[in-house]
């Protein structure tokens, strides 16, 4: 009697190890189902495969780099993180970061380098040095505290009151 317990738990604990380790391997001919879900040919040989290797005494892991192993990595649903993933996953955000400190320099510059900017606008034209000093008095500010307190504030601040 307390035989067939016995093996009546270890059925079943072989049955929710199998199904916990189907639900998280994609049926290579659907795709978009676990072998768990699916009802293809692969998918149930893979479920005998599994209770099989359980069976015989493997871990988790080692079923799953078997799986890896003869089915590639996208065979399984949670794949490992290495610098490939990592690239992969990260890569939009390096980009927004980039492209919004991009902005945020470019939104400071032209707010600061007005005189620059001035410059630039009549550079083919050749200016004597007292032109140039007029042209710079002119587009400086007068108030130089007042500058410096803007001009030390932090950009976004600046931004923000616009």
């Amino acid at each position: 009697m307390e035989s067939q317990e016995n093996d009546v738990k270890s059925s079943q604990v072989v049955d929710a190890r199998a199904r916990n380790i189907s639900h998280n391997v994609r049926c290579t001919e659907c795709g978009s189902q676990s072998i768990e879900d699916s009802q293809a040919d692969i998918a149930v040989l893979l479920r005998k495969l599994i209770r099989e290797e359980i069976k015989s005494g493997k871990s988790d892991k080692e079923i799953y780099k078997k799986l890896e192993d003869e089915y590639g990595e996208t065979v399984l649903y949670a794949p490992k993180f290495d610098m490939q993933t990592a690239a992969l996953w990260l890569s939009p955000l390096l980009v927004a970061g980039a492209a919004g400190g991009i902005w945020a320099y470019n939104k400071h510059r032209q707010r600061t380098n007005v005189h620059i900017m001035a410059l630039n606008l009549i550079r083919g034209v050749p200016l004597t040095p007292k032109e140039k000093q007029t042209m710079l008095e002119i587009l400086a500010p007068s108030d130089l505290q007042g500058a410096t307190a803007t001009s030390s504030s932090p950009w976004w601040r600046r931004w923000l009151h616009r």
